[in-house]
């Protein structure tokens, strides 16, 4: 099929290339001229495993273009994804106006003489890959028309992603199951052939049910999160381990291991505005959402208890030279949005800390105010009051702990991921602080 993916972010990419990849051919289109000029040379503006190689593979194929011009690209392709963000308002609302923005572009493409022929060739498949509150596909179907676009030559559907950052291109190639919200028959088949080739479980629904799906989906993984902290900070207080608490809970087929993980709480461009977004929907809709409050509330807790924890040991946090190892919301990915290691290092430097930090995907790449970031852990570490743990990388675990200790001016570690084993670091010589241990 000739697809036209509107937005190259990280889903907008993703998506674009993966689809490329099963044979389509696929325009990805963007208004960002900068952005569109670096994947035509072939640069990624951001770091996903494996993405460069896909990327690259494809565009040699033939199969993925870029494009700045959106008219031209709707106009040659059968369907057409909205794949632009929607970052969260100061109220917690989605802000959607990217996606009225590119709906009113495509009717625009569409009204052109030609364009558009009834329910032959040029009919179009209009699909919500972004993440909208429920109503958008009301929202975009009421532009087109608005625009004079006929019913009879569109119609829209939702679909949403569940893309994990670091494991976007498995996800996609084998989901665990693909949504179609649609209204029409034609919606369902189109995009039921499209997605054929992953012999995938694709669940029919409504296109509010569809969008709803989405929030829903990451507010309960958020739930898991900050209910596993909850516990975290209760075994804190009486005694018990949140490793074994979280094992043993895990192994109830009911709730699964999975996310079951104490530590910081979650970050990333996904969950903290996709709670905060569903918590407006249903405030909006006159309901109050106390389960949905108490997840924020929980997670923006875990980041003050952390350096409540860091201020009792030293006392005073004036001069002390402190180590943040992880810089990035998660492993396997430059993400930084709402990283919980960015608040800790604020917070630090407001209480006079020097802080060092080294991140395997940021180093050399990004600026942190106030925060050298060095080339890899062992000199960022060098002469430190304690070694801070951010984000579980995995080379961390491989670091020479005896090494460490020797070039740190203190032993101190403060896990904040509970990726080291308490034992083995107090036996080695270190003050270790974790999380519910």
């Amino acid at each position: 099929m000739k697809l036209c993916i509107i937005g190259t972010g990280y889903v907008g990419l993703v998506t674009g290339t993966c689809f490329a990849n099963l044979g389509n051919d696929v325009i990805c289109v963007d208004k960002n001229q900068e952005r569109i000029k670096c994947l035509q040379g072939g640069k990624i503006p951001f770091f996903e495993p494996g993405l460069k190689e896909l990327v690259s593979l494809n565009k040699k194929a033939g199969r993925l273009k870029f494009s700045l011009d959106l008219a031209s690209s709707v106009q040659c392709s059968e369907v057409i994804f909205i794949a632009v963000s929607t970052p969260a308002k100061e109220t917690g609302e989605a802000d959607i106006s990217a996606v009225v923005a590119v709906a009113g572009g495509i009717a625009k493409a569409l009204k052109k003489p030609g364009t558009a022929t009834g329910r032959g060739k040029h009919y179009k498949i209009i699909v919500n890959k972004s993440t909208v509150p429920v109503g958008m596909g009301d929202v975009v179907t009421n532009i087109l028309r608005e625009d004079g676009v006929p019913d009879e030559q569109f119609t829209v559907v939702s679909n949403p992603e569940f893309l994990k950052e670091g494991s976007a291109i498995a996800d996609f190639m084998r989901p665990d199951r693909i949504v179609i919200g649609a209204t029409h028959n034609r919606g369902f088949n189109v995009l039921t052939e499209l997605y054929r080739p992953l012999n995938a479980h694709i669940i029919f629904t409504s296109i509010k049910s569809a969008e709803l799906i989405k929030y829903a989906s990451n507010a309960f993984l958020a739930n898991k999160i900050s209910f596993i902290n909850e516990i975290a900070n209760i075994c804190e207080r009486v005694g018990s381990d949140v490793g074994e608490v979280a094992a043993a809970i895990g192994l109830d087929k009911r709730i699964g291991r999975e996310f079951l993980n104490a530590g910081l709480g979650y970050g990333g461009s996904c969950l903290p505005k996709d709670v905060s977004a569903l918590i407006h929907l249903a405030r909006e809709n006159g309901y109050e959402p106390e389960v949905l409050n108490s997840i924020e509330a929980v997670n923006d807790f875990q980041i003050e208890a952390f350096i409540g924890k860091i201020t009792r040991h030293f006392k005073k946090l004036k001069g002390k030279r402190l180590a943040v190892l992880g810089l990035s919301f998660k492993p396997q990915t430059d993400d930084l949005r709402d990283a919980p290691s960015l608040k800790i290092i604020k917070e630090l430097i407001a209480k006079g800390a020097i802080v060092r930090a080294y991140d395997p995907c940021i180093a050399g790449r990004t600026a942190i105010p106030g925060v050298k970031i060095d080339q890899d852990a062992y000199t960022a570490v060098k002469d430190a009051d304690a070694l801070i743990l951010v984000t579980e990388w995995a080379e961390f675990r491989e670091l020479d702990f005896e090494r460490v200790k020797k070039i740190m001016q203190r032993p101190v570690i403060f896990d904040g991921r509970n990726m080291f084993d308490p034992a083995k670091m107090r036996e080695l010589g270190f003050t270790y602080v974790g999380i519910g241990r």
